[in-house]
Formats: structure tokens, sequence, C-alpha cells
């Protein structure tokens, strides 16, 4: 076949943790073949190293990275499918590896921006994210831990005092309460371990920011926005020229409501649940302390506070929209390089 129609070729591939279904459709949609193969380097560089460029269509999941990564570089088109947007998968009648592998082909053949392909980041900035995958893991594994303590102790008759986090199992002891239970005690310790591999983890997340990603100084001049929100914040973005516009930040990180319209009707529904839910999160909470009792005053305290009248809703609401101002804000720093100017009484300056 000439270069066109083997360029013109889809590939699905469903991935499993151990085999990979892929399914060949033709120029014109015809079924060319389907075979399976080991999902590991070496399996997809054999199957897919040397062969003329074609579109394969994956969809999101543990190995769609390296692979992703693994086939662009080997010369083809690769479409990593968002999975929300595959409800053809989910919500087929027969669903089968085999079938899910066509329907990635034939989606991807249709047209491609049907999927909202989404792109994985470079290996560096997937390594660096496991910085922070890691330390949320054990910040859940802690307060799940110290929920659990408290309520075993509420079913003898007893309340532990109240503390912050970190100085929960000090506080306990100190009452003289860590024996109560059989098993307390341990509990109290793992309490221990877990704070102080936490301590090292924000040792190593302050030392990546000033090592490898010194941009994250800017966003830092933002109260509220710390080196896990400003690391977090940069390895998502990656490249900040890849909005035209900061504005563009807002939808990046999911932080627009949805909207459904039909004539003169106009219902304004919450903020869509996809996006970096981490990021997302982390902008949230930082909105809240800057409309919280300790956030200084600024100009998106003012905003959020203005926006905050009518209700619980309404700041629920001004919470969501400080924080997609925050990550417009972010972007602006960074891209500029200016000094954070809270209420831009001055002309900006360039650190």
């Amino acid at each position: 076949m000439d270069e066109k129609s083997e360029v013109s070729k889809v590939v699905g591939i469903d991935q499993g943790d151990v085999w990979s279904h892929l399914c060949e459709l033709d120029s014109a949609g015809q079924l060319v073949g389907r075979e399976r193969i080991r999902t590991t380097r070496t399996a997809y560089d054999k199957r897919f190293g040397g062969s003329s460029s074609r579109r394969l269509v994956l969809e999101v999941g543990p190995h769609s990275p390296w692979s992703s990564r693994l086939l662009e570089e080997l010369g083809h088109e690769v479409i990593v499918a968002n999975p929300r947007r595959v409800k053809l998968i989910a919500q087929a009648d027969r669903k089968t590896d085999r079938v899910d592998a066509e329907t990635l082909a034939r989606l991807g053949r249709a047209d491609p921006a049907l999927l909202a392909p989404i792109r994985h980041g470079a290996e560096s900035f997937q390594r660096d994210r496991a910085l922070l995958t890691v330390r949320e893991g054990l910040v859940r594994s802690r307060a799940r831990l110290i929920v659990q303590a408290r309520g075993l102790v509420k079913s003898v008759g007893e309340r532990l005092p109240a503390s912050s986090t970190p100085a929960f199992p000090r506080r306990v002891r100190e009452a003289g309460l860590d024996g109560l239970l059989p098993g307390l005690s341990v509990l109290l310790e793992v309490v221990d371990v877990l704070s102080e591999r936490i301590r090292r983890l924000d040792q190593d997340i302050e030392h990546a920011c000033e090592q490898r990603y010194p941009q994250t100084r800017l966003l830092r001049q933002v109260p509220g926005v710390g080196p896990i929100t400003a690391l977090a914040y940069v390895l998502k973005v990656e490249d900040p020229t890849r909005f035209a516009k900061s504005r563009d930040a807002g939808p990046f990180f999911a932080l627009v409501p949805r909207e459904r319209s039909s004539g003169d009707r106009r219902l304004q529904l919450r903020i869509p649940p996809r996006g970096d839910a981490r990021v997302r999160r982390l902008l949230v909470q930082a909105a809240q302390y800057i409309l919280g009792r300790f956030g200084p005053d600024s100009d998106l305290r003012r905003f959020g506070l203005a926006a905050e009248r009518g209700g619980k809703q309404a700041k629920k609401r001004a919470v969501v929209a400080v924080a997609r101002k925050l990550a417009v804000l972010l972007h602006r720093l960074w891209v500029t390089g200016e000094v954070y100017q809270p209420l831009r009484h001055a002309e900006p300056q360039t650190l």
C-alpha cells in the first residue's frame, strides 16, 4: 500500500494489565484484522516499531502514559481518549475487550475531536507527580486512622481531645488515654510514623520546587498558595504557552460551571467532574483560605466576599469563582514574571 493508505489506517487498542486487544480498520472502515499482544514495552515496540504511520486510539488508563509516549516515538499518531466521552463502550450491550477495541477504532476514525483526547505529560513530570500522589495517600490514611481512633473511643463512652492532626498522638498520650483500648497505642504509633513520612515528603516537594521548578516561586507569591499547590499546578500545565490566554486556565481545570440553555432559559449547573481533581481541590482550598478569617485583603478576596452574598449556595459558588480567578492569576504570574500586587495599586514590577 502507498503511504497515504497506511496513514489512514486506524487501530483501536483496549489495554489490560496483561494483554492488549487490537482492532485495525482500513481507510474505508472495513475490518482488517484483530490480534492480541502483551501489554509491555517490548511487545508494543515489536508490533508497531518499523511499521508505517497509523492512527492509534487508546483510552486513558494505567498503561496509557508510557504506551502513548512510546507509540509517538515510533512515529504513529496517538489519540488518548477521554473515558467520559467513550460512553459507547460503557453502555454497550456486548462488552468485551474485542468489542471495546473496535469501538475505539471506529470512534477514532470518525472524528478524533469527539473523544476529547488528552495528552500525557513528559515522563519527568510524571515522576515528580508521584511525590504529590504518595503524600496525598499518606495524608488520607492518617486521617482515616484518626477517625477510627475517635470512633473506637466513643463506643466505650470516652472522647479523645481535640487537636491538630500532627499533634493528635501526643495529645492522646498526655491525656492518658493511649491505653484505653487494646491496639490504640499501636494506632497512635502508626499515625506518628505517617506524620514523619509526610514531613519528609514535604521537604522533597520543597526541594523539587527550588531545584527543578523555580517558576513555582512566582505562584507562591499569592497567599494561600504553598509549595504543594504551586508544584501541582506547574506539573499539570507543564508548558504555560499551551494557553493562548490566561483565561483558558479556568476551563482547563474544570472550574467553569456547566450550562444548559434552551431558548430564553439558562440553567447554570455545578462544575463538571473532570480535569485534574487534585489541582482543582488545591485551588479550591486556596480560595477558601483567601475568603477565610486569615485571608489578607486582596482583589480576589474582595471579589469573593461580594459574590458570597445570597446564602449558602452563593458562598459555594463564590469559592469556585475565586478558585477560577486564582487559576487565571497563577498562569498570568508565571507567564509575565510579575510581582504579585494584591490590590494592584502600583505598576507591576518584574522579578
